[in-house]
């Protein structure tokens, strides 16, 4: 179910990925990560890893499992040497986990990048063990909005590079039952860019 042109972009952006997006993301990414509240114990899954930037905000008492399409960025990812980490080949629309397999999930930039984000999103919450969260930083249209001519023309060429501006966190979520959003809040671009937690009810809630 992989996009061989996604494979292919983030191959190319592999090198300078970090350079590109560390610094400006940076806020974000520890905004998304503080929200979890993440304690010993806890086995946190990031599908789309990527170069792994977010680990410099991850405990390091945490288990991490990372996956990701790109095999280049999962190798700049190893090279951030942490020591509770398994890299894995693998696409986020698609995980090859079992149900209820993970107490935390971290979806950063990779609802807007991968050619399905609400498969992604949906996966993600099926892995997710019931009373668990899932902290989402990305960009989104806003609800109940039309993208502008411009914006329909430029989101066309953004895509190109491998991403979306324009999808709706209320479509990507509307079949998932019973989500709880605990948290929305504005992160960059006046909103355009959010930070969104979700906890899963436990079952006897």
């Amino acid at each position: 179910m992989s996009n061989p042109v996604n494979q292919s972009v983030y191959q190319i952006y592999a090198p300078v990925y970090d350079w590109l997006f560390g610094a400006v993301m940076k806020k974000a990414r520890r905004r998304a990560i503080d929200l979890l509240d993440l304690q010993p114990g806890d086995n946190l899954l990031i599908p789309g890893i990527g170069t792994g930037l977010d680990l410099d905000f991850v405990p390091s008492c945490i288990h991490v499992t990372g996956t990701d399409i790109s095999q280049a960025m999962l190798s700049k990812a190893q090279k951030k040497n942490r020591a509770k980490m398994n890299l894995l080949l693998m696409d986020a629309q698609a995980l090859q986990f079992p149900d209820s397999s993970f107490s935390v999930i971290l979806l950063n930039l990779i609802l807007s990048v991968a050619p399905d984000g609400k498969k992604v999103l949906e996966e993600a919450w099926r892995v997710l063990q019931p009373g668990g969260q899932i902290s989402i930083f990305d960009k989104f249209l806003p609800e109940h909005t039309s993208p502008t001519i411009l914006r329909t023309i430029l989101g066309g060429l953004i895509r190109q590079l491998g991403t979306d501006p324009n999808r709706r966190f209320g479509e990507m979520s509307k079949d998932i039952p019973e989500t709880i959003i605990v948290n929305d809040e504005s992160a960059l671009l006046h909103g355009q860019y959010r930070v969104i937690l979700l906890k899963k009810p436990n079952i006897n809630s």
